[in-house]
C-alpha cells in the first residue's frame, strides 16, 4: 500500500520524525527502518530496551500520529490505471501492508481505492519479512502464491513476497523479477496480456 498505489511518505517521515524525537531516537535511523515493518517491530528495533507494554504503547503512540494525517496522501503514478486494467482483465489483486486497518482504510480511502481483499498487520500473527500477509491474501484472492505478482518499494516487502514463493516486481530501483519505474508500466503490460 504505502509507497506503491500510495504515496505517503511525507505522512509516514513527519510521523517517526515527531516520535523519534518523544522517544530520544535518531530521526534518520528511525525513518531508515520503519518502511514496509509494522510499528511494533521498528519500535523494537529501534528500542531494544523497552519491554513488551513499551513496546505497545510506543507503536500506538507512533500510529496515532498518522491516522489523521492525510493532506498529502495521494494515488502514485499509474496506480489507478493498474487496477483499472486488473479489474478488466478480471485478475483479483490485494493489498497487504504492515498497517493496522485504521491506517489502511483512511489512506486507502484518502487515494480512492476500496480493495476487495485487504491483509493489515491486525490479519495477521507476523508482519513483513514473514510471508503470512501474502500467503493469506493469495488464499482469499483464490490463487496460488506463486502464480501471484507482489509489487514492493522495500527489501522487507520482497523479503516476505520471496518467502510466500511469489514473483516480484519493484519500485523505487529495488532488485526483483521485474523492475518499474512507476505502476503505469505494469498496467501496460498487464493491458498486452492475451485474453483468455
Amino acid at each position: 500500500m504505502d509507497g506503491t498505489l500510495v504515496d505517503s511518505d511525507a505522512a509516514v517521515v513527519r510521523a517517526w520524525v515527531a516520535w523519534a524525537d518523544c522517544y530520544q531516537v535518531d530521526p534518520a535511523l528511525a525513518i531508515s527502518r520503519a518502511h514496509g515493518r509494522p510499528a511494533e517491530a521498528t519500535v523494537r528495533l529501534l528500542r531494544p530496551d523497552f519491554d513488551d507494554a513499551q513496546v505497545a504503547n510506543a507503536a500506538a503512540r507512533q500510529l496515532a500520529m498518522q491516522y489523521d494525517d492525510l493532506d498529502d496522501v495521494v494515488p502514485t503514478a499509474g496506480s489507478h490505471r493498474l487496477i483499472e486494467a486488473l479489474d478488466e482483465r478480471d485478475l483479483g489483486w490485494a493489498v497487504v501492508t504492515s498497517a493496522d486497518r485504521r491506517l489502511a482504510i483512511a489512506r486507502l480511502e484518502a487515494a480512492a481505492f476500496s480493495p476487495r481483499v485487504l491483509i493489515t498487520i491486525d490479519d495477521v500473527k507476523a508482519g513483513k519479512p514473514d510471508p503470512e500477509g501474502y500467503l493469506v491474501a493469495a488464499r482469499r484472492v483464490g490463487v496460488s502464491p506463486s502464480r501471484c505478482l507482489v509489487v514492493e518499494d522495500t527489501e522487507t516487502g520482497l523479503a516476505a513476497a520471496r518467502a510466500a514463493g511469489a514473483m516480484t516486481a519493484a519500485l523505487k530501483g529495488l532488485e526483483a523479477d521485474l523492475r518499474l519505474a512507476d505502476l503505469g508500466a505494469l498496467a501496460d503490460l498487464v493491458k498486452a496480456l492475451p485474453q483468455n
